[in-house]
């Protein structure tokens, strides 16, 4: 259990009743009335409230164009701000997305393909667990529903500091995956991978180098995490790109699950070609939906000596 809770994640407690709970309790019946809304009406919203945290969130937005700026220096800069601003769309649109995963899947039907299942049910058949290098979409879970359509996911998460707000997320997704693993019960992700389980992992953040090594990112030198590597050397699993996207008309639209080959030879015994060959991998991936990613956060916060500083 994480070291942030001194309670069962998913676990209602009598406590969430007291009055410092019912502004959390107020958006969560909020947050269920806007499921069960139109997509119509949550596609609108989700420009409205992109539009709006583009406007007020200044850091983020900084953030974001400075990212996009640094990835893809092909861009002209009207580019790069209508690419900045559709960040923030897709993410609120990403939200509605999770929101119809958790309480109106339904909203899915007809909607979803996927290509390369093979590459998983081929791994599990020989008895190998499988790690899922994803990212940090802005599909939020709304992309771990897709893939619930075809196979069993688990999932690495991170417990909210409110006990309330992570007993709402952990519930949600408990209709999707079939196991939650905390980031910090590396035995138990361990343990999941050697019971030939599929688990998402995305080694898309900037945690350090304490965690990971300097590698190129879209050709910028990035902190790139590691653990994946040791956590594959221990359990004998197989690491499998996975991606997911929204595409074709917003109005009506479709959603695919992209599964590639397993990475082979992999982990060697060079870290930071196996980082750059991750990174390699997100890079290609985020080509296919560039704004569908969570580029407000600070991928290249960590600067060593020697490097120049990107924000």
């Amino acid at each position: 259990m994480s070291k942030q809770q001194d309670y069962l994640p998913g676990k209602f407690e009598w406590s969430f009743l007291l009055p410092k709970y019912w502004t959390a309790w107020i958006s969560i019946v909020f947050l269920m009335c806007l499921a069960i809304l139109p997509w119509a009406l949550q596609r609108r919203l989700a420009h409205l409230l992109g539009n709006t945290s583009w406007k007020l969130l200044k850091s983020r937005r900084k953030t974001t164009l400075r990212n996009l700026e640094v990835c893809f220096p092909e861009w002209s800069q009207q580019e790069l701000e209508v690419n900045a601003k559709q960040v923030f769309v897709d993410m609120m649109l990403g939200a509605f997305e999770t929101l119809n995963a958790w309480y109106c899947p339904k909203w899915f039907q007809g909607r979803v393909s996927i290509e390369g299942l093979e590459h998983i049910t081929q791994a599990q058949a020989e008895g190998k667990g499988v790690l899922l290098l994803g990212t940090h979409s802005t599909l939020l879970d709304a992309g771990g529903y897709l893939c619930a359509q075809y196979f069993e996911p688990d999932v690495v998460y991170r417990p909210q500091n409110n006990p309330l707000l992570d007993l709402l997320i952990y519930r949600g997704r408990d209709t999707i995956y079939k196991h939650q693993i905390d980031h910090d019960d590396m035995r138990g992700l361990i343990r999941k991978l050697k019971d030939g389980d599929a688990i998402w992992y995305s080694p898309d953040q900037d945690f350090g180098l304490k965690q990971g090594v300097m590698a190129p990112f879209f050709g910028v030198p990035a902190a790139t995490v590691t653990a994946h590597r040791r956590l594959l050397k221990i359990s004998k699993a197989v690491a499998v790109p996975l991606y997911f996207y929204r595409y074709g008309d917003e109005a009506n639209p479709r959603y695919r699950v992209l599964i590639e080959p397993a990475l082979d030879n992999f982990p060697s015994e060079d870290e930071v070609a196996d980082a750059t060959r991750v990174n390699t991998v997100i890079e290609q991936q985020l080509r296919i939906a560039p704004t569908q990613y969570m580029w407000f956060h600070r991928r290249f916060k960590t600067r060593p000596e020697g490097y120049e500083n990107i924000y």
